[in-house]
């Protein structure tokens, strides 16, 4: 709970500071991009720390990461322009990718799968305290004191979760020999940077024609089909292919990269608009991406009771409708400023996100056992940190356009405009995400063949 705290906070202080730290480094065009290295770090990061993980362990994987989420933060924290902003930012990714999985994996070790139903609430409560005090922090860090403080106060998060994770969790593991696939990483995150770089400066740096956008998006595509053979014959492959011939790990692994690009889209654009289009100051525009995190630990609390009695696939649809109501909501008000009723559309799409994101990780997590529950806990946390990656690139890429033909980012009708536009991306989102959540398998809990918790664990 302290570690996914960590990157709790971390999901919602930063956005509210976009335009405090845009006002002192300059840049704007580039702040997508403090979101982009972040998230492409941990996306690319996760196979090869869930691979280490059902080797070496989970304890010594979610150590480094907490270890290296705190280095990131202390050098974010002293970042002296725009570009060294970003680089810290990914070594914080780099850091967030042992962490977020291995929390996930350590409870699917721990406890069985109606045990987790419960802890599910306690894992829900960290995030409805973060989503109180991640947009409350940065409001106030950026309004009264520094943005630079939104890092810095994760330094004794740090230092208290990895004490605790070294003196309470033991594990037992049958160590063997590993193989890390550098190869295919190289490759995955060779492809995602050419297509995250030619998505956010296409329009900006170059023009969408000419031979530098043409170049990433072509070279990207081809390192990502290299990197599918590489897996093919890599002894130890950093994402296993194999898994997407089941039925059940390719559908969850489609909705949760909708799960990450619709969060991003909200959480990143929201305080945004609401600063630039009507002036609010950055704590109210904090609240406002304070209710999706408010409504999504509220649903997924009691998600565990809708897929023990129903199933996983109904659990999921639910929450799918719900977002998707959300998101169309918050794009009819996006021509209408106004942080109390966007605060409203985003509660409602947490609550939706709430009932998707929980049921279809365990889902996948339990169909496995626990030689491959690090890999498929992985699989699941990387299709949301690349759909993050890609989709705020996206957004950024649709954002900078409009403000690039119209006023500019202090326009507020420009905003209006960009944050409309963006808004329909995210809706476009939700019914993608809707759409792989009816072709999951229909099963109920007693459906599956579940596998034990971890050999030996505390």
């Amino acid at each position: 709970m302290l570690s996914t705290g960590l990157i709790a906070i971390d999901a919602t202080i930063l956005a509210t500071a976009v335009p405090s730290v845009v006002k002192e480094l300059g840049s704007f065009t580039q702040f997508p991009w403090l979101f982009s290295v972040y998230l492409l770090a941990q996306a690319v990061s996760v196979p090869l720390y869930s691979k280490l993980a059902d080797t070496v362990g989970r304890k010594p994987v979610i150590l480094v990461g907490v270890g290296l989420f705190l280095l990131g933060s202390v050098l974010c924290g002293f970042a002296w322009s725009m570009p060294a902003l970003i680089a810290f930012r990914a070594v914080q990714g780099l850091g967030a990718g042992a962490v977020a999985p291995m929390s996930m994996t350590i409870v699917g070790d721990i406890y069985t799968v109606a045990e987790r139903a419960k802890v599910q609430g306690y894992i829900a409560s960290v995030w409805a305290v973060a989503s109180v005090i991640g947009p409350a922090l940065g409001g106030l860090f950026s309004q009264f004191v520094s943005w630079r403080w939104i890092f810095l106060v994760n330094i004794p998060l740090c230092l208290v979760a990895g004490w605790m994770l070294w003196s309470t969790y033991h594990e037992q593991v049958q160590r063997r020999k590993h193989r890390l696939d550098f190869a295919g990483a190289a490759l995955l995150t060779g492809g995602l940077t050419l297509i995250i770089l030619g998505l956010l400066e296409g329009g900006n740096a170059w023009a969408w024609g000419s031979w530098q956008s043409l170049g990433c998006f072509v070279l990207g595509a081809l390192a990502l089909l290299a990197f599918t053979f590489v897996e093919r014959r890599a002894a130890e492959p950093v994402l296993d292919l194999s898994l997407f011939s089941r039925r059940l790990i390719t559908t969850t692994t489609l909705v949760s990269i909708g799960v990450g690009a619709i969060l991003i889209g909200v959480t990143s654009y929201i305080p945004t608009y609401l600063e630039n289009s009507i002036g609010v100051v950055p704590l109210v525009s904090g609240a406002a991406v304070a209710a999706i995190t408010l409504g999504w630990p509220l649903s997924a609390s009691q998600a565990g009771r809708l897929y023990l009695r129903h199933g996983f696939r109904f659990t999921v649809l639910v929450g799918g409708v719900i977002t998707l109501a959300g998101t169309v909501l918050l794009l009819t008000l996006a021509p209408f400023p106004n942080p109390w009723t966007i605060a409203g559309a985003s509660f409602v799409i947490g609550f939706g996100l709430g009932w998707v994101a929980a049921p279809s990780l365990i889902a996948a997590q339990s169909s496995v056992d626990w030689g491959e529950r690090g890999v498929v806990t992985g699989l699941n946390a990387f299709a949301r940190s690349a759909g993050s990656a890609v989709g705020v690139a996206v957004f950024g890429a649709i954002a900078n356009t409009i403000f690039r033909t119209g006023g500019g980012e202090q326009d507020p009708h420009t905003v209006e405009a960009a944050a409309g536009a963006v808004f329909v991306a995210v809706a476009v989102t939700a019914a993608l995400m809707l759409i792989a959540a009816l072709a999951m398998p229909p099963s109920r809990v007693e459906d599956v063949e579940f596998a034990p918790s971890a050999p030996a664990a505390d």
